[in-house]
């Protein structure tokens, strides 16, 4: 869920111009979307005995208005980082506005070779992590590529050894899937940024942004009703965040990388980061951008995940049907990308704990909300911050 024309950030739209997120009828279309699919790949963590297994697949965004649009997601899978074999990135990266996949590149190679070359990765992912999102935001300001009005979001794991850190900015999603007796449930590794949280809602509405759905904009519902219902069902017409006296910049989520002028009422590339220990009850995770989420709730696309021997079938199975929903609901689909990673031999966790003697514990997950503080404790839990830039 982007910004007010699809995913353009650009200048708001009149109610007759393009789509402001309402039930439309459909119109005929040729089905030239584009695919990407990726071989299935197989990486080691031998710190730890067991192997990733992920497949990956990305499909362009259908746009009746402009057919040859190009996908503005973007991801990247960088194996050993470092050079060490138990350190393993996965990020996907959904660019919005007129130079969003410009973004979305810039972000996708920025962030990892920053990471990766932070010397103090291993000693203290959290503010490594932190640091990098902040850097690569500032070299995307520093940039050629004008984002002002574009930007990405990010969502991305980083796999050290058995410990998974997930680093969200914005409202693509990461999923877990966790075995539990005879059920297989899906816990989400990110919670999506947008105003329809309250925490982000206070702390943007501190920086000067206002709240207001299209129809309140347009003048169609009260503007005084601060209360839009939760995402699943108000989905189709959201509370935006605008500039105090204009009609832009129209962002439905609250955090990102890039969006200049957004960021000056409250939008943060600062990162939410979530510390999971994994268990031989976990099997695979998801990571991919809203335009899977957006109207999939993530036990769907855990179960149709756990549907499929062949991830690359599950990956083509969720995406396929992430379209065909797009298309129920709106006259468009979002660009849409999706990670699946399988963790293969986790019971050899046990195992070697057995064999040393160390009481083996179950799973454990923290969330570290992004400050600005220059070092997080991954044992405790933070508010996110107040940050403006006027």
């Amino acid at each position: 869920m982007g910004c007010v024309h699809g995913k353009c950030c650009s200048k708001y739209p009149s109610s007759s111009d393009g789509d402001s997120g309402r039930h439309r009828e459909r119109r005929p279309h040729i089905n030239k979307h584009l695919l990407t699919q990726r071989s299935l790949e197989i990486v080691p963590v031998p710190s730890h005995n067991f192997t990733l297994q992920y497949s990956i697949f990305t499909q362009n965004g259908y746009y009746p208005d402009t057919l040859e649009r190009e996908n503005q997601d973007s991801f990247c899978i960088k194996t050993q980082i470092q050079g060490n074999p138990n350190v393993h990135f996965f990020g996907v990266f959904d660019g919005h506005g007129q130079y969003g996949a410009q973004c979305s590149n810039f972000v996708k190679d920025r962030l990892v070779e920053i990471l990766s070359s932070d010397s103090t990765l291993l000693d203290d992912p959290l503010k490594a992590y932190t640091d990098a999102f902040l850097a690569t935001n500032s070299e995307l300001h520093d940039s050629e590529i004008d984002d002002t009005m574009s930007g990405t979001t990010a969502i991305t794991v980083l796999v050290v050894g058995d410990t998974l850190y997930v680093a969200n900015v914005g409202d693509s999603r990461a999923v877990i899937a966790v075995k539990d007796g005879n059920q297989i449930l899906a816990e989400d590794l990110s919670h999506d940024q947008t105003p329809f949280r309250e925490d982000e809602y206070e702390r943007v509405k501190r920086c000067g942004a206002r709240v207001l759905s299209v129809d309140q904009v347009e003048g169609l519902k009260d503007p005084n009703i601060q209360n839009w219902g939760d995402e699943e069902s108000q989905g189709g017409d959201p509370p935006r965040l605008w500039v105090p006296n204009g009609m832009y910049p129209g962002t439905a989520f609250t955090r990102s990388v890039g969006d200049s002028t957004a960021e000056k009422i409250g939008v943060i590339a600062i990162p939410e980061i979530s510390v999971v220990q994994l268990t031989p009850n976990h099997l695979f995770f998801v990571v991919a951008s809203d335009g899977v989420f957006e109207f999939l709730p993530s036990q769907t696309v855990v179960n149709m995940a756990a549907g499929y021997l062949d991830i690359r079938d599950a990956c083509a199975a969720i995406a396929g049907e992430s379209y065909k929903l797009w298309l129920d609901h709106e006259n468009r689909t979002d660009d849409i990308t999706i990670i699946i990673v399988q963790l293969k031999g986790l019971s050899n966790l046990v195992a070697a704990a057995t064999d040393s003697g160390v009481d083996y514990k179950p799973m454990i997950m923290r969330s570290v909300k992004g400050t600005f503080t220059s070092s997080v404790s991954v044992s405790e839990t933070y508010g996110s911050s107040f940050f403006c830039e006027n």
